[in-house]
């Protein structure tokens, strides 16, 4: 009882409220998909970047991706605190209302909106709105109807490395397609690993990201297509193609070390797996942005 007072009253605190405020952002989430974004913003061809830009369009896109994911614990506050994983969040254990959680989520999402529109262009500010319409209002109740939830969440997932190409340009072009593409294709393994770790936590709050028959069927091609694919594009003749033999090189092996996490998964579909899976992932997406980044800097593409 006394453990539970001191978490409901965290939020009274300073250092309390900007905890929950992170936790309410998924900021570490938001901080990977967001770097997406200023990857694809530094990956245009130009002379220099203006590092106060950069900034203002991490920010922008920060706050964008934190109201969806504000609005998400929001709506999903109920069931939310059904599951082990999600129940200290702030709005689901009680610490922050639901009007603040609103409260923020709106100021958010329409601060950033309005930073993109103003210090770079509109089809910037138009791709962010709807990301977090689709995000926040398609995909979130979604999850409690059809595992086509996952196809579906994947899409709006992936647009901020179309929001930093069209904040530079005003236009989204082939290569922003190619970087959009392995976000796209790296959600599906990293949110495989992730719901077959709490299969149990979803199934009792109702959430359907996993279906109620074949599930395991289910998790190793929703596993091994996307990281097949990831390979593919390292290889194919697409944009990324003209980046350097060792950036090439370097993500191929880290697609191919990728593809060995999700068969172990598809095969033994053990919590372990699944576990080295999702740290795969996490370790994977930062490293590709790094070395298309490291090898547009050098010169090589």
């Amino acid at each position: 009882m006394e453990k539970e007072t001191t978490d409901t009253r965290s939020s009274f605190t300073l250092s309390g409220k900007l905890r929950d405020y992170m936790m309410l952002i998924k900021f570490s989430l938001s901080f990977m998909v967001v770097f997406s974004a200023v990857v694809s913003f530094l990956l245009v061809p130009r002379n220099g970047y203006d590092f106060k830009m950069i900034v203002i369009l991490f920010i922008g896109g920060l706050l964008v991706t934190g109201s969806a994911n504000a609005i998400n614990q929001v709506v999903e506050r109920d069931t939310d605190a059904m599951m082990k994983r999600t129940a200290k969040r702030p709005v689901a254990s009680g610490r922050m209302s639901v009007a603040e959680g609103w409260g923020f989520a709106i100021i958010t999402g329409i601060l950033g909106i309005a930073m993109l529109w103003y210090f770079f262009n509109m089809s910037s500010a138009m791709l962010a709105a709807f990301s977090l319409f689709l995000y926040a209002f398609i995909y979130t109740p979604l999850k409690k109807v059809n595992s086509v939830s996952v196809l579906v969440g994947a899409f709006p997932g992936a647009i901020p490395p179309l929001i930093g190409w069209a904040a530079a340009t005003g236009t989204v072009s082939l290569q922003a397609l190619a970087i959009y593409a392995i976000l796209f294709l790296w959600q599906f393994p990293h949110f495989m690993a992730i719901a077959w770790m709490y299969r149990e936590d979803y199934a009792r709050a109702g959430y359907l990201v996993l279906p109620c028959e074949n599930q395991r069927r289910f998790v190793a091609w929703f596993t091994a297509l996307p990281t097949l694919g990831l390979v593919i594009l390292s290889l194919a003749p697409t944009p990324l193609a003209r980046a350097g033999l060792a950036c090439r090189i370097g993500v191929l092996l880290l697609s191919s070390g990728l593809v060995y996490c999700g068969a172990q998964l598809g095969l033994r579909r053990s919590t372990l797996a699944a576990r080295r899976l999702l740290l795969a992932s996490i370790v994977y997406l930062p490293l590709v942005f790094v070395l298309r980044v490291a090898d547009r800097l050098l010169g090589r593409s």
